[in-house]
């Protein structure tokens, strides 16, 4: 097996604004694996926030040929030489990915198919950044206008509450809120009794990931609505504490390294009675698409990244009715445009 790499530079449509800052612009990571007249590929997007960088994934790509073997359905020991190496998480991820495109092209069938999963997945979450209140309620209308089925709402600032009223003023879809670690406990127990009474699905990472206490303080109030983790919680091994102190758990590619470690986290928060939420990063529909392929295990899904850019350099993954439509093409599905 041949290995290169990549980067794509995604322009997104508007400004994305979180409580940690804002972009316009993110650069992912691709690579390509070549095998039996097939190119299987994959894509990482790095986060700061997890310490990773466009120069690390790519180097860990370039260096991981000689883990590859000459067996591409030896997808378990691959996946444990690669990870054995430590490195790039990012960069893990797009190996791995790209490994089961390949697999699923060498065999003429799709990656959900080959995991004994179905193709049909959850209605996705649309993301309205942190903006004003009159553009947090365009965003809404328009996003309501577009056929999207649920709205996942980035808060951390002054004006949380007014912007989900002014949601609530032009739409009725279900809310899912995203703190990204930006309230103090004082802040979430004062909003809480709003959140309940404007039909509040869920509650992602509202501290600070170290502080489980918080957690657990406002987790004893919530009234029903779940806590779901997401910057506390990486891999397999930070499941079962997050059943200590919260609801739920959302994965994402860029965290669990690959589709292998991401379906081992759902089978373990089930057996924990824990809530499944499967989430992205800003990247192409090749990104997207490979978290697509396990998305009909997961309670809630948000996988809207490429849906935010303006130049996706991908084709094959579809909307239908505030679902992500996954391809019947062998693999993940998409392939570059020409």
């Amino acid at each position: 097996m041949e290995i290169s790499s990549g980067v794509r530079v995604l322009t997104l449509t508007e400004t994305f604004t979180i409580a940690r800052g804002s972009t316009d612009t993110e650069e992912v990571v691709w690579a390509e694996i070549a095998h039996g007249g097939h190119v299987g590929r994959g894509e990482g997007a790095p986060d700061d926030r997890y310490g990773e960088s466009v120069e690390a994934a790519r180097e860990f790509i370039e260096r991981a040929g000689d883990a590859l073997g000459d067996d591409p359905f030896a997808l378990e020991a691959i996946e444990h030489r690669l990870r054995s190496r430590g490195g790039s998480v990012v960069g893990c991820c797009a190996v791995e990915c790209a490994l089961h495109d390949l697999v699923g092209k060498l065999v003429g069938q799709p990656t959900w198919r080959l995991l004994g999963l179905a193709d049909r997945t959850p209605p996705t979450s649309y993301t309205i950044g942190i903006d004003s209140i009159e553009g947090t309620a365009d965003r809404a209308r328009r996003a309501a206008e577009a056929g999207y089925r649920r709205l996942k709402v980035k808060l951390g600032g002054a004006a949380d509450l007014e912007r989900l009223e002014a949601i609530r003023a032009v739409c009725d879809l279900p809310l899912r809120v995203d703190a990204n670690e930006g309230w103090t406990v004082a802040e979430a127990r004062d909003l809480l009794p709003a959140l309940v009474g404007l039909n509040v699905e869920l509650i992602e990472q509202p501290f600070p990931a170290a502080e489980r206490d918080a957690f657990r303080e406002l987790r004893a109030v919530a009234s029903g609505i779940p806590l779901v983790v997401d910057e506390g919680c990486h891999t397999l091994r930070d499941v079962a504490d997050v059943a200590g102190y919260a609801d739920g758990v959302n994965l994402k590619l860029a965290k669990t390294g690959g589709i292998r470690e991401a379906v081992r986290m759902i089978h373990a928060s089930r057996a924990l009675g824990l809530v499944v939420m499967l989430g992205c990063m800003i990247e192409s529909s090749l990104g997207i698409s490979a978290a697509g392929q396990f998305a009909s295990l997961c309670d809630f899904v948000d996988l809207d990244g490429h849906l935010l850019i303006s130049d996706d350099p991908c084709e094959g993954l579809t909307l239908e009715d505030g679902r992500i439509v996954l391809s019947q093409r062998p693999g993940l599905g998409v392939e570059p445009r020409a």
